[in-house]
């Protein structure tokens, strides 16, 4: 009778290697963590927060003929209104130089078709400052000018400006 040898059940070196690696390695449920950080934030508004009636004025000035000799001037009304836990709010009403302005307070409106051409014109807010009872509506006037030297030779057609009117707080 002739005895069979039984297969071994040994892995050879190079799977045992792998074994041992694949035990040795730390895979386990912790594998792959990871930390970072998160960052927390907020904005707390002063006791006051005033804001404008309307978000878009216009001051049109309208047609205006080149022989008069007179100021072009136009004026618009408008409102704001300020809540908040204090009972009054300081305010302040800014404006700045437009889109065209060149140097300080050089506010120009530009032609709407022939590009370098400009028109310099004058802003007035009032009031720019004070105070006012939470909940209750402030008026402010705005006042815009031409002065005849600066409308009376040019060029004709439509000019115009964008200027933003800031309210703080």
């Amino acid at each position: 009778m002739t005895m069979r040898k039984c297969p071994s059940t040994r892995l050879p070196l190079p799977g045992l290697l792998a074994a041992a690696l694949l035990l040795g390695s730390g895979l386990s449920a912790q594998a792959g963590t990871s930390s970072g950080t998160l960052a927390v934030t907020a904005t707390v508004l002063s006791k006051n927060n005033c804001r404008f009636a309307t978000s878009s004025l216009n001051v049109p000035f309208g047609t205006i003929d080149p022989g008069l000799t007179s100021n072009a001037t136009v004026t618009v009304t408008s409102t704001f209104r300020c809540v908040g836990s204090a009972a009054t709010a300081a305010y302040l009403i800014s404006v700045d130089d437009g889109l065209w302005a060149t140097g300080t307070n050089a506010r120009r409106m530009r032609h709407a078709t022939t590009t370098t051409e400009f028109m310099p014109y004058a802003l007035s807010v009032s009031p720019t400052t004070g105070t006012v009872a939470k909940n209750v509506d402030e008026t402010f006037t705005i006042i815009g000018t031409v002065l005849p030297v600066d409308y009376q030779n040019r060029l004709s057609g439509a000019y115009s400006d964008t200027v933003v009117l800031t309210l703080t707080p």
